[in-house]
């Protein structure tokens, strides 16, 4: 699972995953929210207009189009080696604050959660700078004050996940994103007949400092 706050490379980074694994053999789907179904580009809609009306039509169109992914891992997804979600659980920290760990712990408990956690961190005002670099209309809350509200929650929901710091330069996020692959896969290859690496050995924040 792939989440952050908009902006922070999460695209980018599910690619890399992507490429990390078929390098290696394996078949891969990235699934993104909201997706390209019609679920997805209804709440991708609302979320480009603003009032809190459009705000809960683009949040039930959300729930609606990540449910019909967890569906299909257990049917069409399967023939996938690999399957990377890209936002899924930090959904819940566009929620007012107070609503935002109870959304989230909800989602935690209905929903499958996989074991691979990765939390792209970065600046709000880096990731306003590339939002604008992009075609899509701007959406509700990419704008700086929201972004930053957002990544407040987003860090406050962050428990056990790993965090990827993309502050740096890409080719610095992506070395330390080679890493934690690399540290994910030994845990992998360990429990289907090595000693594999200890998870909790890689807890924390990735970072280039």
């Amino acid at each position: 699972m792939v989440d952050g706050l908009d902006g922070s490379g999460k695209s980018t980074v599910a690619r890399w995953i992507r490429e990390h694994y078929e390098a290696r053999g394996d078949s891969v789907l990235v699934q993104a929210h909201p997706s390209d179904r019609l679920a997805g580009r209804l709440s991708r809609r609302a979320l480009q207009e603003r009032g809190p009306m459009m705000f809960v039509i683009s949040t039930a169109f959300y729930v609606l189009d990540v449910l019909v992914s967890v569906a299909k891992v257990r049917t069409e997804f399967r023939k996938y080696d690999d399957v990377v979600f890209v936002r899924y659980l930090m959904g819940t920290a566009y929620l007012p604050k107070r609503f935002a760990r109870q959304g989230y712990d909800v989602f935690a408990k209905v929903l499958p959660v996989p074991e691979r956690l990765l939390l792209v961190d970065i600046d709000p005002d880096k990731a306003l700078r590339r939002i604008a670099c992009r075609e899509d209309q701007q959406e509700m809350f990419e704008n700086l004050p929201s972004l930053r509200k957002c990544r407040e929650k987003i860090l406050m929901l962050s428990d056990g996940w790993k965090v990827l710091d993309n502050n740096g330069d890409e080719a610095g996020t992506r070395r330390l994103l080679e890493e934690q692959l690399e540290v994910w896969d030994r845990t992998l290859d360990g429990a289907n007949g090595g000693a594999g690496t200890d998870p909790a050995a890689s807890d924390g924040e990735l970072t280039s400092g």
